[in-house]
């Protein structure tokens, strides 16, 4: 019975070891020197100091910035509370969301008649998405470049020029990272 106790303690410190300490160390190690820019958390600098993630959405509520999708953490944005709203389409606290933030986004370009792309309406699953789709980026060109003072076509020319490229065709949609774009307009990236 002693040693069968002995050998069980023996496997347990063993595989302790192994998978709670070498492993996870190897994983890191090399994780830091094959991507040390994504296992330090993708973070983005600007004159040296940390201004955010390019994997966590933030919110922008300025005019002259692109808005990002919204958020149903709270608060908003909020990487230790990530959540969806889990608001089923038949909900009316769903509708009434959705009608608040169409509302929003006309009365911020009145002149817009454009149809609002959903992803600019509708809270992600995790509430954190730092991308919007390149039809959400387009439809705010005009607000943005009005209150900037930029011509429109330069405005749409730098969502083009930054929108992601799909994995491969049919697997995905390219977007466009809203904190990498706003950085970019003021000149920062």
């Amino acid at each position: 019975m002693f040693s069968e106790l002995r050998q069980a303690v023996s496997v347990f410190l063993a595989l302790t070891v192994i998978t709670g300490l070498a492993y996870p160390l190897l994983v890191t190690g090399v994780a830091q020197m094959v991507f040390p820019r994504q296992a330090n958390g993708s973070l983005i600098e600007c004159d040296g100091v940390v201004v955010g993630s390019s994997l966590i959405g933030q919110t922008f509520s300025d005019p002259k910035y692109f808005w990002g999708r919204p958020s149903a953490t709270s608060p908003s944005c909020n990487a230790a509370a990530s959540s969806g709203s889990n608001f089923g389409p038949s909900n009316p606290a769903l509708h009434d969301a959705v009608k608040q933030r169409c509302e929003a986004l006309r009365a911020a370009d009145p002149d817009n008649k454009a149809p609002i792309p959903v992803d600019l309406v509708t809270a992600s699953s995790s509430g954190l998405d730092p991308q919007i789709s390149i039809a959400g980026a387009m439809y705010q060109a005009g607000r943005v470049a009005r209150v900037r003072g930029l011509e429109l076509a330069k405005v749409e020319a730098m969502i083009t020029g930054r929108a992601s490229k799909p994995l491969a065709p049919g697997l995905s949609e390219p977007t466009i990272n809203v904190l990498e774009l706003n950085l970019a307009l003021d000149g920062k990236i």
